[in-house]
């Protein structure tokens, strides 16, 4: 953290404008805005005032005591478990708040001395009354790291610390700093609708879960099968394949998507009998690519509904796939694969 954002920091904790600072100090507010933004220092006779007027020591304004390493933030940690295991939990609160003290721009200290003085609240019964609010506010001082992880931690220790509460729309409130594509957003969406009696919506949530994981589950498989192929090592693939099947079976994907993984491994080791049976069960089980809508287990999702022109237009591309010479041109005198050549597109 440079020195313009640490005055921004505890200017707006003392609730002070850029005017009210300059005025105080003797400068003008856009001599306060340039400091903030980085586009100016002040004067070296104003570092002690501008100290005193915000209420830290000169050190925290020019951030000697900002950063630690990883390891130190683990030494100190390790510290507060032993300080807690070997005295009273007062006297190691008191420690980590020195502590925290003589770095308070370390957000990841804040995070770090928080979690474990809350899991001690929780495993010991300390009165959460008591510390509850302070840890809280180290969370929350963890919420402005320029760490994405820090803050994810923090967002997420809050969230469930709410939710212990039962203050639910305090512990929604965190969700915003969680990203879109986050599976845990949803997933902890899912918990409060499930504590707020909110059941249909929380079994949605839960399925929609389901259902996009078992989209990705499978893009990892496919990418662990595709490495397996290129390396040659056909036992593997074999194995990635049969996990694929069983998986659209437990997800209750349909026939067509339990089917359709064997066919790239049978191709590429010219297994005739394999090859045309699975061709024969896809063009058999083109119907049932969208069986998952009426699945029991996505009882409480909507899905757009597919129409028949969709599964004519599917079995027309996988003919027109399954008779390409180019790849299967090897199957030519197999009377089952000259039947799907010849099979009418219409």
């Amino acid at each position: 953290m440079k020195i313009g954002e640490v005055i921004r920091k505890y200017r707006k904790e003392k609730n002070l404008t850029q005017e009210e600072m300059a005025q105080a100090l003797g400068v003008t507010a856009p001599a306060v805005n340039k400091w903030e933004n980085g586009n100016s220092l002040p004067d070296i006779m104003l570092l002690a005032p501008v100290a005193r007027l915000l209420d830290i020591t000169p050190d925290t304004l020019l951030c000697f005591k900002e950063a630690l390493t990883d390891e130190e933030i683990k030494r100190y940690v390790r510290e507060l478990e032993e300080r807690l295991k070997q005295g009273s939990y007062e006297q190691a609160f008191q420690w980590a708040r020195q502590k925290l003290q003589q770095y308070p721009n370390c957000e990841a200290l804040y995070l770090n001395m928080a979690v474990v003085l809350q899991g001690w609240i929780l495993m010991k019964e300390v009165p959460d009354e008591t510390y509850g609010e302070e840890i809280e506010s180290w969370y929350i001082r963890a919420l402005d790291s320029g760490d994405e992880e820090v803050r994810y931690r923090a967002a997420d220790s809050l969230f469930n610390l709410y939710l212990l509460r039962e203050e639910y729309d305090k512990a929604e409130k965190y969700l915003s700093f969680f990203s879109f594509q986050n599976p845990e957003k949803k997933r902890k969406q899912a918990q409060l609708y499930a504590r707020k009696g909110q059941r249909q919506e929380a079994y949605r949530a839960y399925e929609e879960l389901l259902f996009s994981e078992y989209q990705m589950i499978n893009m990892e498989l496919h990418g662990i099968f595709m490495l397996a192929m290129e390396e040659g090592d056909r036992q593997k693939a074999h194995d990635i394949v049969d996990r694929q099947e069983a998986l659209a079976r437990l997800f209750e994907m349909g026939e067509y998507n339990e089917n359709m993984w064997r066919l790239e491994l049978a191709t590429a080791e010219q297994d005739e009998e394999s090859v045309v049976s699975i061709m024969e069960k896809l063009l058999e089980s083109c119907r049932t690519l969208g069986q998952y809508s009426n699945a029991a287990l996505y009882g409480h999702m909507s899905f757009g509904e597919m129409q028949g022109d969709f599964y004519m237009q599917l079995r027309e591309n996988l003919l027109k796939c399954f008779q390409d010479e180019s790849t299967y041109g090897w199957l030519k005198g197999n009377e089952r694969w000259e039947a799907i050549r010849l099979a009418d597109r219409k």
